[in-house]
């Protein structure tokens, strides 16, 4: 057989627009591997290109998808690991729902010794999104104050154990007593009910955090500046609420900040290679370890991708989604 079952957005829309067809096996390029899929990760950029607000670079899928395990099948040119028939997880161009995904061979991982391939589609997205954002863009050093927004998503868990084990001190929101008890279960020194506390207050208490990793944006966006210590650092990954809000950069100024951020997505070939490295040397070792590991949520057959999207929509998960494909 040369095609394959797949999940395509049929029109910009809800979660109902997700309709399972059979598409075209994808062929290695240069440089690439094509996977089979064993498990497709559910991410929030899913969720924005499925409404048509998140276009796929030129050159990628237009199923969605942005990370999965499974095994290796065919090889492009001038590709030295992984070899066929190994069994990896990838960061994607887009792809993901689907029986087989072409990706870069640069940014494929092992599967960690000891975690399965449903626990080793967690990762890609959420460890290239953390490793970059809070490590490598936003510095953070042991014995700094963190806090991260949406504590109990994917990227949220995540963050907690990564920063914690890296010696911060660890803050975390997140919507429920039962989302905040799960946060400082994984490591998180005191986990904020957004829903009847300020974070600034918290956080001013304890003299401002030094980096504030935020998806929220919107009415965040000033709140984050004052919750921040002297020279700390803000960084975005998401608009959640919004990308627009009105801001005293005199606070900007006097207390030294700095305000920055990153998509995953959009970046070169390249630097997704520097970030599996990274991820490599780092963090993988701690994943093999036990020290770190994903928390899973639920699992949905693909063909029930509309329903996985619809939990995620929800806010009601802790933790990662996952497609069982095959």
């Amino acid at each position: 057989m040369t095609d394959m079952r797949a999940i395509e957005i049929s029109e910009p829309g809800g979660p109902e627009v997700l309709k399972p067809v059979r598409r075209p096996r994808p062929e290695p390029q240069a440089g690439q591997v094509v996977i089979r899929v064993a498990y497709a990760g559910v991410n929030r950029p899913d969720a924005l290109q499925r409404a048509g607000n998140y276009a796929p670079p030129p050159d990628a899928s237009d199923l969605p998808g942005l990370e999965a395990s499974g095994e290796v099948v065919a090889i492009g040119a001038g590709v030295s690991w992984p070899a066929v028939g190994d069994e990896v997880c990838a960061l994607l161009p887009g792809g993901g729902y689907a029986e087989y995904v072409a990706t870069p061979a640069a940014h494929c991982l092992p599967v960690p010794q000891g975690m399965t391939l449903k626990e080793a589609a967690c990762l890609p997205e959420t460890c290239y999104t953390v490793w970059t954002n809070v490590f490598m863009r936003g510095g953070l050093k042991a014995g700094e104050k963190f806090l991260v927004h949406g504590g109990s998503s994917g990227i949220g868990t995540t963050a907690i154990q990564l920063a914690k084990h890296f010696g911060a001190r660890v803050f975390a929101t997140a919507g429920s007593p039962g989302k905040c008890a799960r946060c400082e279960e994984l490591g998180a020194e005191r986990a904020i009910n957004y829903r009847e506390e300020d974070f600034t207050k918290v956080l001013k208490a304890e003299g401002g955090a030094d980096l504030i990793l935020d998806m929220v944006g919107g009415d965040y966006i000033p709140r984050n500046v004052s919750s921040l210590a002297t020279e700390g650092r803000l960084v975005f990954i998401a608009f959640l609420g919004g990308p627009k809000a009105e801001l005293n950069f005199a606070q900007v100024m006097a207390r030294r900040l700095t305000l920055t951020g990153s998509t995953l997505r959009p970046q070169s070939d390249a630097a997704k290679a520097e970030i599996a490295e990274g991820l490599r040397q780092n963090v993988w070792p701690l994943l093999e370890a036990g020290s770190v590991a994903p928390v899973m949520d639920s699992e949905f057959a693909l063909e029930d991708a509309a329903k996985a999207h619809a939990r995620m929509e929800s806010s009601e998960h802790i933790g990662k989604i996952v497609l069982k494909v095959s």
